[in-house]
């Protein structure tokens, strides 16, 4: 088989899906060939520098801004149509990509893609199936385009809004966004404690921190810390190494007495930093900082309840692991969509830098059945091993068009 994934680096999800479907079609059939581009990098490269550091300084210092932007741009308006027309002027570029690979069949987990394949399909008359994976869990109408053979959905909900959007049932499929399979793969969770260097028998609260600001992650830290609650924490900033200078001072700060606790760090090959292995005198609970892990699934399993941004895929992350959520400063647009669905269904409460989220905290640490009820609500919405279900799809659709 040969695919085809059309992708994009703007918000890291749409990358994170590629690779987890590519990792499975690999694991399924190793004589495959997987491609994935950017597709706005491919098109052109100041057009990718343009829109990946647009979204970013809109998303973090313009959230408002970017939260119109996100509403205008999910009608049938004059900037859409001018999207559209900018696609289809860059894909001839594509052309040769299309001719000399020969794809088998063609992936999308981004609206650019998307809307690229269809141009493809539409001007050059390829005559090549086409999936769209919507990476979060409302529609926009960017990811909507003639030519899409299947719409791979994150819930069953979204169903109602494609039909209402005019599309056919028989093109859609509420599978969920894929994610690597070691987050389906149980662990054997004492273990992972004793080599942690964890205290089995207190919860832990995981504090994806990445994309937070570094104001921000201190102040819903420091709420956190205020619960009388018992327990322990795992915050993980990924490679935001001002994140986690500044985060580790704090902690410095917040030490008390003379015990002792460790903070591990571990850092990705090739990348440069000072930072180094440290201890420091044990805060208010005990923390584990870590500036990057390839290991997020097993702090996921290891933990009661993270709280995170909603992002498309850190979310089918937690929902693969049945992770009970706190949502924290939501952007305006999808990531606000997100957290709308997931506090309705139950899969998670929302938090604040004010003192409501000790008091959220509190509550649901004293009461572990709430967790276990948001526990029991994420496995009812779970919709499976994601990449195994597009993968069978991709065959059908894949004979279908040779037939």
């Amino acid at each position: 088989m040969k695919v085809l994934i059309l992708s994009a680096t703007t918000g890291g999800g749409h990358m994170r899906a590629a690779n987890a479907l590519k990792d499975y079609i690999m694991e399924q059939e190793p004589d495959s060939i997987v491609k994935i581009e950017d597709t706005i990098e491919y098109a052109s490269p100041l057009l990718n520098k343009a829109v990946t550091e647009g979204y970013v300084y809109m998303a973090t210092k313009t959230p408002k801004m970017y939260g119109s932007f996100y509403r205008t741009t999910d009608k049938e308006t004059a900037m859409n149509k001018t999207v559209e027309i900018a696609v289809s002027q860059f894909r001839k570029k594509f052309v040769p990509l299309i001719e000399d690979f020969k794809p088998d069949i063609i992936v999308t987990t981004h609206s650019i893609g998307t809307e690229m394949a269809a141009a493809l399909k539409k001007k050059e008359h390829m005559k090549v199936p086409v999936i769209s994976i919507i990476t979060d869990f409302a529609v926009h109408q960017t990811y909507i385009s003639d030519g899409v053979d299947a719409y791979i959905l994150s819930s069953y909900e979204m169903i109602r809004q494609m039909v209402d959007r005019g599309i056919a049932r028989t093109k859609l499929y509420p599978y969920g966004i894929p994610v690597k399979q070691s987050f389906y793969r149980p662990i054997d969770r004492r273990q992972a404690f004793e080599s942690e260097k964890m205290n089995p028998d207190l919860p832990v609260i995981l504090i994806m921190a990445g994309s937070f600001g570094v104001t921000d992650i201190l102040k819903i830290y420091h709420k956190i810390v205020k619960s009388p609650c018992d327990f322990q924490i795992v915050v993980i900033t990924g490679k935001n190494e001002k994140l986690y200078e500044t985060f580790d001072k704090y902690l410095s700060k917040l030490a008390l007495n003379n015990t002792w606790f460790e903070f591990n760090i571990e850092k990705p090959i090739g990348f440069q930093s000072s930072i180094r292995m440290s201890r420091h005198k044990k805060p208010s609970k005990p923390t584990k900082l870590l500036f990057y892990t390839d290991e997020v699934e097993k702090y996921m399993q290891m933990a009661d309840m993270i709280v995170t941004k909603p992002g498309g895929l850190t979310v089918s992350e937690s929902i693969a692991t049945g992770l009970p959520m706190g949502i924290f400063k939501a952007i305006p647009g999808q990531e606000e969509q997100n957290a709308d669905y997931l506090v309705r269904e139950g899969m998670a409460v929302r938090l604040s830098k004010s003192n409501q989220c000790t008091e959220v905290i509190t509550e649901l640490m004293q009461h572990p059945q709430k967790l276990a009820a948001m526990r029991q609500a994420i496995k009812d919405s779970s919709r499976g091993n994601s990449a195994a279900n597009i993968y069978l799809l991709m065959q059908d659709l894949i004979k279908k068009y040779r037939a």
